[in-house]
This record gives C-alpha cells, structure tokens and sequence, in this order.
C-alpha cells in the first residue's frame, strides 16, 4: 500500500500537468524518484569559511573534502559508502548539463582520480573555461555511510553558484548548514535557511569551530534564540572538526564526545536515518503546499488579470476607434509636412556641401599649378582630380542616404511607433561617377628647341649691338668680348623670359579646363542629387499613405465586428472564472491536506534519546 504522502504528491503532480505547469512538474518527477530511493541524501551548506568540507571531514573522518583558507568548493562533492575506497570525477559532456548532483552512479563519464586529491582536482578543473566537470564522487567504506547516508559538499552559498546550490536541494532529503561559532547567523545566512526551509524543511544548524571560540556557548544561545524568533524548524547541534578529527586518530571517547559529533551522528542516526518516512511526509508536504501556493497565485493573477482586462461596452470602443482614425488621418498629414520640410532641408544641405567641397578642390586646383608645370604633370593632376571628384560624390550621395535613412526612421517612429517593419530599405545608390571622369587636356604649348633657339638669337642680337656700338666709342670693334658676352647674356634672358611667360600661359589654361570640368561636374551631380531625393521622398510618401490608408480600413473592420468580439469575451471569462474557482477549490483542498500531513509529522516527532552512540 502505497504512503498517503505519496498519493498527494501524486495528486500535486497531477494538478500541475492539469494547468500547464511543467515547469513545476518536472521538479516534483524528479523528487518522487528521490524519495522512493533506500539513501538518505543529505546537502551540506554553508558561505564561505565555515567550516563545511572540514565537517564531512570530520564526519567520514576522512579527508576527502578539500579544505583551506585559498581553497573555494566549485563543484559539488558526493561522498557515499563504497566496499573499497575510491574516488571519480563525473563528466558530463551532454548539451543540457543537467544539475550537478542530479545523476546517479553511472551517469556522466567518470575520470578516475586518486581519492586524497579528487576534490582539489575537480575544483581546479571547474575552474577551467570549457570544462565538463560536474561533480567528484567519493566512496568510503563507512558504518555511518554504510546505513544509508549520503553527503554532498556543495559550493559556498555566498558566490554565483547560490542559485545551483537552491535548485539541488530539491534532489536533497536534509539539509545540514554549517555556520561558524565567531557570531550568530548573518541576515543572509537567515535568508538562506528561510529559502531552504520552505523547499526541504528537515534541516539541522551546525555551529563550526567551537574548539576556536571561548565563548560559543553563548553564541549558541543566541542563534538557537533566532532560529526560534524566525519560526525556522532547525536544530543547532555545536561541534568541532578538529576535536573529532583529534578524537578519531587517539580513540578518545571523551573527546569525541566533547566534540558535538557523537550528538550530531547521534541526530543523524535516529532523527534523521530511522526515520525516513517522516523526512518523507515532510519534505512532501513543504513541496506540495509551495508548489500548490504558486498554482494558486497564477491562477489569483490570471483571474485579476481577467477582471482588469473587462472594458466597457461596445459603444465606447466604437468611439474609441472613430477617434483613432482621426488621430491617425492628423498624424498623416502632419507626417507628409515633416517629410516634406525634411527633404527640403537637406536638398540644401546637400547642395551646400557640394558646392563647398568643389570650392576646396577649385582652391588646391588653383594652389598646384602655381608652381607645377601642365605639360609635365597633367598625368597625375588628371588621376588625382578624378580621385578627388569621385570622393565627393561617393561621400555626398552617401549623406544623402545616410539622411533618408534616419528621416524614415523618424517619420516610422511618429506615425507608426509600433510598426519597426514600416520603415523602407532606403539602401545606398550609386554616385553618379561618370560625371568625374572625361577631363579634356587644354592644348598646352610647349617650348621646343627651336624655339629657344629663335627667341636666344633675337636677345642676343639686341645685346650684341647695343654694347657693341657702345664700346665704339672706346675704340673698339663692334664685335669683341664685351658685346660677344653680353649677346649671350641677353639670349639667355630672354629664353629664360620667354620660358616663363609660357609656363604662365599654360598654368592659366589648366586652370580654366578644371574649373570648367568641376562647373560641369557640379551641375551633373547637384542634379542627380536632387533627382534622387525626389525619388525618395515620394517612396516614403506613397509607403506611408498606404499605411495609413490600410490602417484606417483595418480600424474599420474591427469596428465593425467589436460587438461580436466583446460578447464572445463575456461568454468566454464567464466560462473561465467558473473554471478558475473549481480549480482553485481542488488546489486548495490539496493544500489543506499537504498542510494536514506537515500537521502530523509535527505531532509525531519526539527528540533523539540521549542513551544512543555513535
């Protein structure tokens, strides 16, 4: 015959697949098969420094827990009984990574460890990014371990795993809390047990380190004070791990006793181990309530919701979509004049930026030919304006797109806010590059040889004869050295002259050739810009009529079958609430007995008698 405890947590179950809930169900699968197991799992927490390796340390007298003040639980560390002594690491490379105690036996991949480091290993491993290492798995050939008991050193609760370390103490039949003798519980070590209580309210306070604090009686006194002050169902058992770790390897009774660990093995034995059905009861009737309080508030809020959610009668809504209508013909309209307003604005802008940046190149245009020579360097002047033009119009029409863009998401946002699919691809055309090619070379004149030749000749004629027939009249010939050397001198004053006339001459001309093309080359693009935003404006204005236009026939619509709607509705949460109250009437007739249970539990438990050994 099966336990009642196990009919209602059956029926709570039941109730939570009935509404949907399986994310509630799972657990309580989960925690059936836990309960219905010979073991009796118990979960040891505790922040960090308190003690709580070193306790199941102390209680497998054994070191298998890593303990230290450098070192940090990451994982969970299972010890149970085993024939021989041995030690695991567990794997688990599947994609859900279930939780880290939640496995059995054979679960996982196991990685044999030798069992004095496994948990440093395991910890170490943990603390890799990428690895798969869930928990380390003891056993120990223990008479306490052999009775059924199995303990699992958790994580500190007092790091980012506290939210694992909850979720695990739904797979846990007791709970131990280790906390040391320094100073009656923290707020958050109360929190903590709170939390704990509600899920697994078998659990027991160990007060750690009393061999380190002269006066743990009295903080004993205290903690027992606020455990009874909160209402928390826990007993506070103080102990000492390194009494019992000293009392193990001496044999002594005395100390041992002296150690708080004959009454926790004690408490253990008789409260806990034989007396597994009412763990059972329990744990099943903290569970059930919780589990049946939480359907019962969906089902308070969804009701609440449904009363919230009554609008009025069919008129009022009628109105209500006459005046969305013309709201939504306002906002039309209102959006057609920012739209227009917008292009405008930037039509001007951009052609304010083309015209200046034109007027920067005309100026370098202007600033290279006065020292460069055109018939020398027209090459690379013709490469580097067209490298220039095409830049300008890239980075122009670039703008120009880059402004619609953010003019339809401004526009969307005012007259659909809710629509993000509204706005249009505006996307990035293509500048109208061909405009900044095609520069024709001015007919640049050059100085040939023979021209030089011609115009030296003709300087140093004029040279010759003028100090020629000045030295006369010293009585020289007309020709000798003076007038000789000074025709050369003028021939090449002259060919120098004339060099530099004819460089001007061919600086102007280039001069004029690329500030016509650039003229031409603003003309060609200003228009293409102005072309596109035309363009664009009238996609986004035809895109947002329609919206509207589809809008307003969709308000129609609806108006048109509201009533219809809203008497459906009627029917519908009448259906609904006669359905809410019967559920909530069988929720709460299964809370009332998963309370009736909790009730009896609490009758029947009778302290652990003091004869009893470890």
């Amino acid at each position: 015959m099966a336990p009642p405890w196990l009919d209602i947590l059956d029926d709570t179950i039941q109730a939570c697949v009935t509404h949907n809930r399986q994310d509630l169900a799972q657990p309580l699968w989960e925690r059936r098969a836990r309960l219905l197991e010979p073991n009796l799992r118990i979960l040891v927490l505790g922040e960090s420094g308190q003690g709580k390796s070193q306790l199941i340390n102390a209680l497998v007298n054994a070191p298998v827990c890593a303990v230290g003040d450098d070192l940090t639980t990451r994982v969970p560390a299972i010890v149970e009984y085993a024939d021989t002594p041995n030690a695991a690491m567990i794997a688990d490379t599947g994609p859900d990574r279930r939780g880290a105690i939640e496995g059995g036996t054979g679960s996982g991949r196991r990685l044999p460890v030798p069992i004095e480091s496994v948990t440093n290993r395991a910890n170490y491993d943990a603390a890799t990014p990428g690895s798969d290492v869930v928990h380390a798995r003891i056993g120990l050939p223990r008479e306490l371990l052999q009775t059924g008991l199995v303990l699992v050193d958790t994580p500190p609760a007092d790091t980012g795993h506290l939210s694992n370390v909850l979720s695990e103490v739904l797979c846990a039949d007791a709970v131990l809390l280790a906390t040391d003798a320094t100073s009656e519980l923290s707020a958050s070590e109360r929190e903590l047990l709170e939390r704990v209580a509600r899920i697994c309210p078998t659990v027991l306070v160990t007060l750690t380190k009393i061999d380190i604090v002269p006066d743990w009686q009295n903080v004993a006194e205290r903690t027992r004070a606020q455990l009874a002050e909160a209402g928390l169902p826990a007993t506070l058992v103080p102990v000492s791990a390194t009494l019992r770790m000293v009392a193990a390897r001496s044999g002594d009774r005395a100390l041992n006793a002296e150690s708080g660990f004959e009454e926790l093995v004690r408490r253990l034995r008789y409260d806990w181990l034989e007396r597994s059905d009412v763990l059972n009861q329990r744990a099943v009737a903290a569970l059930s309530e919780v589990t049946v309080d939480r359907l019962i508030r969906t089902l308070h809020d969804e009701h609440a919701e449904m009363q919230r959610g009554s609008g009025g009668d069919a008129v009022a809504r009628w109105h209500a979509a006459g005046r969305e209508v013309e709201q939504l013909q306002r906002v039309s309209a209102r959006g057609q004049t920012l739209l227009s307003d917008a292009v405008a604005d930037l039509t001007s802008d951009l052609e304010f930026d083309l015209r200046d940046r034109t007027r920067r190149i005309l100026r370098e245009v202007d600033e290279y030919f006065e020292a460069a020579d055109p018939s020398q360097t027209w090459q690379d002047f013709e490469e580097w304006l067209e490298d220039q033009l095409t830049d300008v119009a890239e980075t122009n029409f670039g703008w120009l797109f880059e402004r619609f863009d953010w003019i339809a998401h401004k526009l969307a946002r005012y007259i659909a806010p809710h629509r993000p699919d509204l706005v249009p691809d505006v996307g990035i055309g293509d500048a109208p590059l061909e405009h900044a090619n095609g520069l024709r070379k001015p007919n640049v004149e050059k100085f040939s040889v023979g021209q030089q030749l011609f115009v030296g000749m003709r300087g140093s004629y004029s040279g010759l004869l003028m100090f020629g027939l000045a030295t006369t009249v010293a009585g020289m010939p007309l020709i000798n050295p003076i007038s000789l050397g000074a025709g050369v001198a003028f021939g090449l004053k002259s060919v120098f002259e004339e060099r530099g006339s004819r460089l001007k001459r061919r600086q102007t001309v280039a001069k004029t050739a690329a500030h016509r093309h650039v003229d031409d080359f603003y003309l060609a693009c200003s228009k293409e810009s102005r072309d596109t935003a035309r363009r664009l404006q009238r996609m986004l204005r035809d895109r947002f009529t329609r919206y509207a236009e589809e809008r307003r026939a969709e308000i129609t619509a609806s108006a048109k079958e509201l009533k219809k709607a809203v008497d459906t509705e009627t029917t519908e949460k009448n259906r609904r609430t006669k359905e809410i109250s019967a559920a909530l009437e069988k929720l709460g007739t299964l809370r009332q007995r998963a309370r009736s249970l909790d009730n009896q539990v609490q009758a029947s438990i009778v302290p652990a008698p003091r004869e009893l050994t470890a």
